[in-house]
């Protein structure tokens, strides 16, 4: 039997062996880089990155799991685009939030992040080019849509989605202290601290004063500073403030999740399972909407989505965000944009990407 040093030796020469291939493929990274510099081609293709994934996770032999070999590749794209061109990714910050987690799970360790107070600043940033892309929520599960994304997209129209990100959202319950007996008050935004409602009660925190906070990274923030106090914050948050965690996964619905979109100027190429958001403006008339809907219908597209929203006017009229399955430049959905021209209904390209859940 080997001993550990003898296995080790082999580790340090398979570690050689990685390191020379990395160093490889960069070579061809910084020459793709230029030829897309050279050729105004976007550096971040979400489609292309997919199809990678797609044959590694089909090779034969693989011992790592799915999610082990799409952590390493992420970072390794990532990577990637960031000897191309640096990155910069404004988001809805502070740093430490849920939506800065989801934005280092797309961009990595090594691109400049700008956190930014509200989502409309996030859209500013990208409209003014400040920032080559931007990542902010669209949904979740339990609390529906965010508004004002789905605002933002009609008003900033130079702003696209290139793609969109699932995260499963945990909250932990984090302190300093060493006693749940301790803890006189619990920091965290309303929203995280209503969602352990079951957590607090069986714990019996219920009573405990709830602080209420811009987000849960700054509630991590305070808790770091305050031995007889707790928060209900992301990993990320507590370590980032070096606050302990003492429960994880305390959420009451373990099936939280939210729905981020990666935005930037660009337009996705076609490719297998594509997802298309528009913005539609009815006419003005009876059955106009059911009129809409059924052109996707004949069509044999699945619409995945449909969300109203007020046109902030002194009349009381929506527009309508819809997600379906397909790429906008698709015949049958160039058909339906013809079509809906001919009958007078409005429609906003937002963006077409990669369907995540597809």
């Amino acid at each position: 039997m080997q001993s550990i040093d003898e296995l080790r030796v082999g580790i340090d020469k398979i570690d050689d062996q990685v390191l020379s291939l990395l160093n490889q493929r960069m070579e061809f990274v910084k020459k793709i880089g230029e030829l897309k510099q050279s050729s105004g081609t976007a550096i971040y293709r979400p489609e292309r990155e997919r199809a990678i994934l797609s044959r590694l996770l089909n090779a034969k032999d693989n011992k790592l799991s799915k999610e082990a070999i799409e952590a390493i590749y992420l970072e390794i794209f990532a990577v990637s685009r960031n000897l191309e061109m640096p990155q910069k990714v404004a988001f809805l910050g502070p740093i430490g939030t849920y939506t800065h987690q989801a934005a280092e799970s797309r961009f990595g360790a090594m691109s400049n992040y700008i956190p930014l107070a509200t989502i409309e600043a996030v859209f500013k940033e990208l409209n003014n080019g400040e920032a080559k892309y931007g990542v902010v929520p669209t949904e979740n599960n339990t609390e529906g849509a965010v508004g004002i994304t789905l605002d933002c997209l009609g008003k900033y129209e130079n702003v696209k989605i290139v793609a969109e990100i699932y995260m499963d959202i945990h909250h932990s319950f984090v302190s300093i202290s060493d006693s749940l007996k301790d803890i006189k008050k619990i920091y965290s935004h309303p929203q995280g601290y209503n969602q352990c409602r079951k957590f607090l009660d069986d714990h019996g925190l219920s009573d405990v004063p709830f602080i209420p906070t811009k987000s849960t990274a700054e509630a991590a923030l305070l808790a770091s500073k305050d031995s007889a106090s707790a928060a209900i914050c992301s990993k990320i948050a507590a370590h980032i403030n070096n606050v302990p965690i003492m429960f994880d996964t305390i959420e009451d619905n373990l099936a939280n999740r939210t729905r981020f979109f990666v935005l930037s100027d660009f337009k996705n190429a076609r490719s297998e399972h594509n997802k298309t958001s528009i913005l539609a403006k009815t006419d003005h008339r009876p059955g106009a909407l059911v009129e809409l809907l059924s052109m996707f219908r004949n069509e044999g597209i699945n619409i995945t989505k449909l969300e109203s929203r007020p046109i902030k006017q002194k009349d009381f009229k929506t527009v309508f965000y819809i997600d379906f399955e397909g790429h906008i430049d698709d015949e049958n959905v160039k058909r339906i944009l013809e079509l809906a021209n001919k009958n007078h209904h409005e429609i906003h390209w937002l963006g077409s990407y990669i369907n995540q859940q597809g």
